[in-house]
């Protein structure tokens, strides 16, 4: 008992040692012991900000710590929500995230603001019900004003529950995307409101002060649609080191924060611009991503929560009944008022239950601007009271009733998205499982050979299979200690560890396999046979004297000895800056096996990036090809133009831009869709595309029931 008493002596925990050791373990504990109660995660870190905090235990201080990291934190999550926002989703649903914005935002304000007035009434009446001075405002006015101020508290919401949504893999839903729209429309009114009652309560608000915020707004605005993206594109061509892109994205994140702050914005604000601005930029499954993903939600965004947790002060709450009057009142009227909101909006726009509960689910939280806002209004003195002491614009049942408030909405925020995103990821397998008509096995082959292309080769590959798959990629290296023109075997293990370094960054796996073959081609088919491989990634062959083929003899004895789809990849960029996919697609395609395999491969890859698609050909098969598009929907800006005839393909040329991916299907001369000006491709191709960076890409032809179809070498 002497050592627990010696111990509590000594609290709070001041050795920074012991902070950070401690915030692991409860990081780590908190969703281990909630798993069992079905509790999500989110709110076990809360809780035990509350526990741990001085106004309980006594543990932990809320000291410059908890602010830096849970700020950062903060930043984080809007951060990545604007990240992983389906842009094209947004565009297409852009009605709709306006309303819901508007909608909740204004339901809110209306409800809150009338029943705040009721609520200040009563409280001034049993704390200070005379006044001295109220300053430059009637008494009327000063309810009105406070009113106002904490009905835009419920008209913002902070995304708390957003990394719900992530672990189970729901991020592009519709729900989800006018979530986030709604957050960005509706946080930003409430933070203007905030902006005008400060500057009303000193006098400011005149002609100059809206111009001054229209300005700085707007070039905020232009620095981060425009300057960004141009800045994020120069520095991705040029620099890969994997450590150099998550610094220079952070470096971006916080910048975008602090010039919201220069432009009388909330830096959450910046962040989230600045998410949508590199949106296209970071792939879904790219390890940079899941850099952004794991040490954000890994670290920074649990101490937020657990600093959201350290400042609630559950005994203030019960020791004043005025208190907890405000902390019920608050509770419930943000809670109705923003599913009001969101009931408002699935019922307009006929979306199911599980969608109208995500959406409230995302927004009901309040954290961030609700935060901000009471602690400013909780600091403006508006006059004083018979004694001489300060009243301020809200005082400390409004600050407690919101620290209580803060709790409970994020608690019932957590349980409606976890409920939400069960139900929804359950539909999205059964239509996933409706929309496929065949069974899309994925099993990747990679020949590694040029250490050159071992980066975009991988990167390809991994945005080329299938969703959820849980096949490993096939790394395959052909060495030879006899052999002076084949891969050493030191050399093959150095490139099949690299492989699987950069697999492994995006949580895939990399089987790893070294043959030893005397001849190239013939090893490549024995692996595709043995493994049951589906595709084939390749990097184009350099010429190493006038005599070869452009595509070299190994690749030539591949595609005759073979049936599976095979790529060839010969890239000058990174994709991730890849703004448009051009495909050419040559007349009868629509007739080989491999022809719905080859689009949906181009649908993932155009879902990853985020780049519109092109395609063009034949009136028949773009017809084919549409037809695909209505029922297996890219999620991207699609448009088609015809091409007519082959011998145009030229025309092309004017059409694939920098910063374009040409896709170009072609043909092995058994396929149907074979046409004899394929044999031009390689001279159009390295004469006419060489600054581009393209796929010649040969599709399966062979029914994926009787793989043994292929040829043999």
């Amino acid at each position: 008992m002497e050592q627990v008493a010696n111990f509590f002596s000594h609290l709070p925990v001041t050795d920074p040692i012991l902070i950070f050791s401690l915030v692991l373990f409860v990081i780590l504990i908190a969703p281990l012991a909630l798993d069992r109660l079905k509790i999500p995660h989110i709110i076990g870190l809360i809780l035990a900000g509350v526990i741990l905090s001085e106004n309980c235990t006594g543990v932990l201080k809320r000291d410059v710590s908890f602010d830096l990291f849970g700020t950062v934190g903060l930043l984080y999550i809007m951060f990545l929500a604007g990240l992983q926002m389906d842009l094209a989703d947004f565009k297409k649903n852009t009605k709709k995230n306006v309303f819901f914005g508007l909608t909740t935002f204004y339901v809110p304000m209306v409800f809150g603001s009338v029943s705040s007035f009721f609520l200040l009434k009563y409280l001034f009446a049993h704390t200070t019900p005379d006044f001295q001075t109220i300053g430059n405002f009637s008494f009327t006015g000063y309810l009105i004003l406070a009113s106002v101020l904490i009905a835009s508290m419920y008209a913002s919401h902070t995304l708390i529950s957003y990394p719900i949504v992530g672990r189970f893999g729901v991020t592009k839903n519709s729900a989800v995307n006018i979530s986030l729209g709604g957050t960005m429309i509706a946080t930003t009114l409430a933070l203007v409101i905030l902006a005008f009652i400060v500057a009303m309560c000193k006098g400011e608000v005149n002609a100059t002060f809206w111009l001054q915020f229209v300005i700085s707004v707007v070039v905020f605005v232009l620095i981060i649609g425009f300057v960004y993206p141009r800045i994020a594109d120069r520095f991705f061509k040029r620099h890969e080191d994997s450590i150099l892109q998550y610094i220079f994205v952070l470096a971006m994140v916080f910048l975008g924060g602090f010039l919201a702050k220069m432009a009388s914005l909330e830096p959450i604000i910046g962040a989230f611009m600045v998410g949508l601005a590199l949106n296209r930029y970071i792939p879904r499954i790219s390890p940079l991503m899941n850099r952004l993903d794991f040490v954000g939600n890994a670290i920074f965004i649990p101490f937020f929560l657990i600093g959201v947790g350290m400042l609630i002060d559950v005994r203030s709450v019960f020791s004043s009944f005025n208190s907890l009057i405000a902390a019920v009142v608050m509770s419930a009227v943000s809670t109705l008022s923003k599913y009001i909101a969101a009931v408002i909006t699935r019922k307009t726009y006929k979306m199911t239950k599980e969608e109208g509960l995500m959406i409230f689910g995302l927004s009901n939280a309040q954290a961030a601007a609700t935060l901000a806002a009471v602690m400013i209004g909780h600091g403006i003195q508006i006059g004083v009271d018979p004694n001489g002491l300060p009243v301020y614009l809200l005082g400390d049942e409004i600050l407690n009733g919101t620290i209580v408030m803060i709790l409970v909405t994020c608690t019932i925020s957590s349980f409606a998205t976890e409920k939400a995103a069960r139900k929804l990821v359950t539909q999205q397998d059964q239509l996933d499982e409706k929309l496929s008509d065949e069974k899309l096995a994925d099993r990747i082959l990679i020949p590694l050979y040029n250490p050159d292309t071992l980066n975009s080769l991988m990167e390809l590959s991994i945005l080329l299979k299938v969703d959820k798959s849980r096949e490993p990629l096939y790394a395959l290296t052909i060495a030879n200690k006899n052999a002076a023109h084949l891969t050493s075997e030191e050399k093959a293990k150095k490139l099949l560890e690299r492989a699987a370094k950069i697999a492994s960054a995006t949580d895939n796996s990399v089987r790893m396999m070294t043959r030893f073959d005397v001849n190239v081609t013939s090893g490549i088919v024995e692996t595709i046979r043995e493994n049951h491989i589906t595709e084939v990634v390749m990097g184009l062959h350099h010429k190493n004297n006038f005599a070869d083929s452009f595509l070299g003899d190994k690749t030539d004895n591949l595609l005759k000895a073979t049936n599976q789809m095979t790529l060839i990849y010969h890239a000058v960029q990174p994709v991730s800056t890849i703004k448009r996919i051009v495909v050419a697609v040559p007349p009868r395609a629509e007739f080989e096996v491999g022809f719905v395999k080859w689009y949906d491969r181009m649908k993932n890859i155009a879902k990853q990036i985020g780049a519109n698609v092109l395609f063009y050909a034949h009136k028949e098969t773009l017809d084919q090809i549409q037809i695909l598009a209505q029922r297996k929907k890219f999620g991207v800006p699609t448009q088609f133009k015809e091409l007519d005839d082959w011998e145009d393909f030229l025309v092309l040329t004017g059409e694939v831009a920098d910063n374009d991916l040409f896709v170009v299907i072609s043909s092995r001369k058994t396929a149907m869709s074979y046409n004899p000006l394929f044999e031009k491709l390689p001279n159009y191709l390295s004469k006419y595309f060489n600054k581009n960076s393209y796929i010649l890409l040969y599709p399966d032809q062979f029914d994926e029931e009787n793989p043994e179809s292929y040829k043999t070498v």
